[in-house]
């Protein structure tokens, strides 16, 4: 890929994607204003007076035009501050600093599970289509894109958490703390969270390879004498990354989405379970810092998978 197209290519997307994010913030703080409830209420409870209430909404910046709350906020992002929590007052870049990398190591375990599922599963199925365990997995994808998440993670919890007590129904345990004890601790979450997107992803496999076993290259390699396994893992499969690769990187929404589900199932301190907390407790700071954040990073990933096309297949060009 030329250097210079890249190059272009990725500054015009960078423009897109900051548009993409100014457009998001001022939906998620539309959506949050909208929602039902006083924090001053919340924070003052059923006692609070009149004049307390009027009080700490002054204080808050409450009674202001939304235009100025709004201005207020994303110019305070945008130098890093992200305000303090309206329910305890604490920092919530601090918050967001501790919470992050519980829910990154969570979303890695979870793509370690769609690797995992996806590629095995959809490359049998592309290449023996015909066989009994090839039908037994479409009737899997089938399965597992049908249960829900949380519905999941309950059965998971309480079968191999309490009925088998052969990892931990809940809870999270650092890696400086106990590597093991920390490898134990994300197994079923990363399954619950990795489970349907990884049938997502084996059916793309499955798909997209089909269809590159059909060329006429493949048919040239097999000729050659290559072996099956060399001509299917690295020069099919190869071929058929790019649309594999699109599909992940949407995909990766479903990581963020799912993390509020499946943290709160499995008591994982993280992202998701700080914006649970949050909008449960109309700590609207919380949920609008919380949001934007996992819209940036939806759209970072996609600004890297677009990326890696030019690595994947060095005949794109980006003009």
């Amino acid at each position: 890929m030329a250097g210079g197209g890249l190059g272009r290519y990725l500054a015009r997307r960078g423009v897109e994607a900051a548009l993409t994010l100014f457009l998001a913030s001022v939906l998620v703080f539309a959506m949050v204003a909208a929602l039902p409830g006083d924090p001053a209420q919340v924070i003052l409870g059923d006692r609070g007076t009149p004049d307390q209430l009027h009080a700490l909404r002054a204080y808050l910046g409450l009674d202001q035009p939304l235009p100025v709350q709004y201005g207020r906020w994303i110019a305070r992002t945008l130098r890093g501050d992200l305000g303090h929590s309206l329910i305890n007052g604490a920092p919530v870049s601090e918050t967001v600093g501790r919470a992050l990398p519980l829910t990154l190591q969570l979303s890695l375990w979870a793509f370690a599970v769609v690797v995992l599922i996806a590629f095995p599963a959809g490359v049998f199925a592309a290449t023996r289509a015909r066989s009994r365990l090839a039908a037994a997995l479409r009737w899997y994808h089938g399965w597992a894109l049908a249960v829900p998440v949380f519905w999941l993670g309950v059965l998971l919890s309480w079968y191999f958490g309490v009925v088998l007590r052969w990892l931990p129904p809940s809870g999270f345990v650092s890696l400086g703390e106990s590597p093991a004890g920390w490898a134990r601790s994300l197994v079923l979450p990363g399954i619950t969270l990795g489970l349907g997107v990884g049938s997502v992803m084996a059916r793309f496999v499955e798909g997209s390879l089909a269809d590159v076993l059909s060329n006429d290259f493949v048919r040239t390699a097999r000729a050659k004498g290559l072996p099956n396994r060399a001509v299917v893992w690295r020069h099919a499969l190869g071929n058929a990354l790019i649309p594999i690769v699109t599909v992940l990187g949407i995909q990766a929404g479903f990581f963020i989405g799912g993390a509020v589900i499946t943290e709160a199932v499995f008591a994982i301190p993280g992202l998701g379970s700080m914006l649970w907390r949050s909008i449960l407790t109309r700590d609207y700071l919380v949920t609008q810092s919380v949001i934007l954040i996992g819209i940036a990073a939806f759209v970072v990933i996609n600004l890297c998978t677009d990326a890696l096309y030019g690595l994947l297949d060095p005949r794109i060009r980006y003009q």
